[in-house]
């Protein structure tokens, strides 16, 4: 890698969006993009008792017009956030960690973002420091076509389909209810800190082989 990143912005996304951020020293993230649906822009996946289950932040779109994401206001106006804090209550109040990092995913969620981006990034950081990882992160000053920048992955990483990360795997650590379901990945970071809590930013490196990029 080339020391530096390229991402879109997304809402807790998963282990593989941070891995590429814990073998970096700088994180831009695409601010000038039009925003995409059913994406990690504005969702995530936990694990629930009966498998895994996406949790939404609404957003305020023009109907007929593209809306750029740096000006993508969220729909304060529905009870999104008490849902998500009961959703990952319910899913997580038996993890290791829970006590020790529930208080820092609920004040983020709690506070009153009024556009995504300001949200996802408050997220970020947070995450990035409770992981132990410490990148510079800045934000695009116009829109770049793909395959400009060197380490673009803003369309790499989907829930519509495995990542496209050469290098990246996927290990598996103790998860709530990998007993019954086995282990499932692909789900929001907050699984992975909420279950493996100070070895998060260790396994995220060793799940990044950089020698293969």
């Amino acid at each position: 890698m080339s020391g530096e990143v390229l991402l879109s912005t997304a809402y807790f996304p998963p282990a593989e969006y941070f891995s590429l951020i814990a073998h970096c020293r700088k994180v831009i993230i695409e601010a000038h993009e039009n925003y995409i649906k059913q994406t990690y822009r504005n969702r995530c996946m936990i694990l629930g008792a009966n498998g895994p289950l996406p949790i939404i932040v609404p957003v305020l779109r023009g109907s007929f017009h593209k809306t750029a994401l740096r000006d993508l206001k969220i729909d304060n106006t529905r009870r999104w956030r008490e849902l998500h804090l009961r959703g990952i209550t319910s899913a997580y109040a038996s993890a290791p960690y829970f006590e020790f990092y529930y208080d820092i995913i609920s004040q983020i969620i709690s506070r009153q973002c009024i556009f995504l981006l300001d949200l996802n990034t408050e997220a970020l950081k947070a995450v990035c420091e409770a992981a132990g990882l410490t990148p510079e992160i800045t934000f695009t000053e116009k829109f770049t076509p793909e395959k400009i920048h060197h380490d673009d992955y803003r369309y790499s990483i989907s829930p519509k389909r495995p990542p496209s990360i050469r290098g990246f795997s996927h290990l598996s650590y103790t998860q709530v209810f990998g007993e019954k379901q086995g282990f499932t990945p692909r789900l929001s970071i907050i699984d992975l800190l909420l279950n493996n809590g100070p070895g998060t930013g260790a396994l995220l490196l060793r799940s990044l082989d950089t020698a293969d990029i």
